[in-house]
């Protein structure tokens, strides 16, 4: 009998620094979700699209949740919020040394209540077995609510892709694929070149500046072989501005080389890239400014 086809969206949920995207880039064998050791790096939804079997599995890489007032926080959040919304399954991430609280907080933001979850409890490597057991006996009390809870890491045995996998496949609904096999994302190439060169921001900038900090692509011109990037960085203030061209220009120089790998890693080709940096006073408060820079509320 042959098997029918199950698609759906899944949304990955958590608080900042939980993991998300590593788990995401893991799963789809690509690097598409952007990675930091820093929290809160990610600031949009991304769509990450894995073909297993005969499920087609549409990811949705989410800000972590939390609540801040500025205007770009709230943006983050109703990114979250809204993957809630819109998915089939959600997976929630919680560091096995995490308390239980902001797995009680995704509890009361869901408002389908019906809708199945599942626990991914993540960094398992870095703690005991016995540790893992303590962690899966506190969340007993909320085992009404969750559908699974897998110990989960990208680093050690136990669990592995295809069982996770195979796992998530069960709570898809039937339906038609709704994406190319080989499709990997639903992002277009321009806002996959901002998200690398952010990560690069966050890898070889310090203190403030990554938050306080964007990309815009301003041209790409692809040939078979290379393609010209052209972006700005854009920051709040002339300090940083100084801060990321650094004495020498060492420091523009420093997150221009990462940015290129990345991109060449991406794209399979050579990357130019020309990469610039602007003062936009206030960037990150103006909502105009915000959606040009495509965060639209």
């Amino acid at each position: 009998m042959e098997q029918k086809q199950k698609c759906g969206f899944v949304a990955v949920v958590g608080r900042p620094n939980a993991g998300k995207s590593t788990l995401l880039n893991f799963l789809n064998s690509y690097k598409l979700a952007m990675v930091s050791k820093k929290a809160q790096a990610t600031r949009k939804r991304m769509n990450i699209i894995v073909t297993h079997k005969e499920s087609q599995i549409i990811f949705v890489d989410t800000p972590g949740i939390h609540k801040k007032e500025k205007l770009l926080n709230q943006f983050m959040l109703e990114e979250a919020l809204k993957a809630l919304g819109d998915s089939d399954l959600d997976i929630f991430l919680a560091p096995v040394n995490d308390t239980l609280e902001a797995y009680e907080e995704f509890l009361e933001l869901r408002k389908d209540k019906k809708k199945p979850h599942i626990i991914l409890l993540t960094k398992v490597d870095r703690v005991s077995n016995e540790r893992v057991l303590q962690k899966l006996s506190q969340y007993n009390k909320y085992a009404n609510h969750f559908s699974e809870i897998i110990p989960f890491s990208v680093k050690r045995g136990g669990v592995t892709k295809e069982m996770l996998l195979d796992t998530i496949a069960k709570y898809l609904p039937e339906h038609p694929w709704l994406y190319d096999a080989d499709m990997v994302t639903t992002d277009n190439i321009r806002d996959i070149y901002k998200e690398l060169i952010r990560e690069a921001i966050f890898e070889k900038a310090s203190e403030e500046i990554p938050y306080e900090s964007d990309v815009v692509i301003e041209k790409i011109e692809e040939s078979e072989k290379l393609d010209v990037v052209t972006a700005s960085i854009v920051v709040e203030k002339d300090t940083q501005k100084r801060m990321l061209i650094g004495k020498g220009a060492q420091s523009i120089k420093r997150i221009g080389k990462y940015a290129r790998e990345e991109l060449e890693s991406f794209s399979g080709k050579k990357i130019y890239l020309d990469l610039n940096v602007t003062v936009k006073k206030g960037w990150s408060k103006n909502k105009n400014f915000l959606e040009n820079l495509g965060y639209i509320f």
